[in-house]
């Protein structure tokens, strides 16, 4: 393995943008959720979090559901090279496995990992190395909530590129994509996030992601019930500290949890965390100050709970269509494997 690495950072991660991010957020009073990842305390803050709480640790059924996806994705992918584009990587161990069964298949793999994290993205990499040589692997900082040309940066940073520039006489094979998107879609607005799969999805390409569900057949029901995964000691511990290395204090306010709906005409609901200030407080980052009176409240979190059904409408708004799906027992936990229709 090399002792450098090349990695593409997009202009939504220069250090300028985060800042104007974040000084959006204050403004807006709405935190984007990449700041709830931005040092190492609030990331070890999150990984306990995610051991406690997270259905893919507490439940055998969940990690059974992603190996059936994996396994119908490497079966419907007919293509001799399949380019995986892992949006929201993490760690890169799903992505990986998912690589495996691929390579298992006789396909030759290319692997992008893309996540807002710098160290995720470099994480991800070395895990996906055991299975994809380094010269396949495309290393992509980004934030997906910003970024308005994804798809032209993959096309420049990904494998069709490269395969071109070895010999211009050489017409390149193009890689099927398989786009995987794993615990992410709960934190973004659909009709933000949607249009951007959709985009990078091609006639031949598919799309496979997890979203949190709201189990039984009554949906407001579903959402009362999986409410404490989140109002909980350490959800609360993990988002407070976006503040607190802010100055707020913990009894400058309330950190309430809330099941509220989504866009209108969406039919979804989503559990929002907002801090509503009790005392008078200001922020201040280099010359922006920013007050909170009495009364006032940021929003500091939201994910979204769909149910099978959902999530089949919201993707064919934006002309995705679910090939086949596969539920936990529990119903809290669903993979989707999608295509154009």
């Amino acid at each position: 393995m090399s002792s450098a690495v090349n990695v593409v950072i997009h202009a939504s991660q220069f250090p300028e943008k985060v800042r104007r991010d974040l000084l959006e957020s204050l403004r807006a009073r709405r935190v984007n959720h990449k700041f709830h990842y931005d040092n190492v305390r609030q990331t070890q803050k999150w990984l306990a979090l995610h051991q406690a709480y997270s259905p893919t640790r507490n439940d055998a059924d969940c990690a059974a559901i992603y190996d059936r996806g994996f396994a119908a994705a490497a079966v419907r992918v007919k293509s001799k090279a399949v380019h995986v584009i892992g949006l929201g990587c993490g760690g890169g161990q799903k992505d990986t496995r998912l690589l495996k069964l691929l390579k298992k298949a006789g396909r030759e793999n290319f692997y992008t990992p893309c996540d807002v994290s710098t160290a995720m993205v470099l994480t991800a990499r070395r895990t996906a190395l055991a299975v994809v040589p380094e010269k396949n692997c495309f290393s992509l900082v980004c934030d997906l909530a910003t970024a308005d040309d994804l798809r032209d940066v993959l096309e420049e940073v990904g494998p069709r590129c490269r395969a071109a520039s070895d010999d211009p006489q050489v017409v390149p094979t193009v890689p099927t994509r398989l786009v995987t998107f794993f615990g992410m879609i709960p934190n973004f607005e659909p009709q933000i996030i949607l249009p951007k799969l959709a985009s990078l999805v091609r006639p031949k390409d598919f799309l496979l992601f997890s979203a949190n569900l709201a189990p039984g057949a009554d949906y407001a029901a579903g959402m009362k019930k999986v409410l404490p995964q989140y109002d909980n000691p350490l959800t609360r511990d993990w988002l407070m500290t976006f503040l607190l290395d802010l100055g707020v204090g913990r009894n400058d306010g309330k950190l309430i949890f809330e099941i509220g709906n989504g866009p209108a005409g969406s039919g979804l609901k989503r559990i929002v965390a907002r801090f509503h200030f009790k005392r008078a407080c200001r922020i201040e980052i280099e010359l922006e100050k920013f007050g909170f009176r009495p009364g006032d409240a940021i929003q500091l979190f939201f994910s979204y709970r769909y149910t099978p059904e959902r999530v089949r409408k919201v993707l064919a708004r934006f002309g995705l269509e679910v090939c086949d799906h596969w539920i936990t027992s529990s119903e809290e936990e669903g993979v989707f494997l999608c295509r154009r229709k």
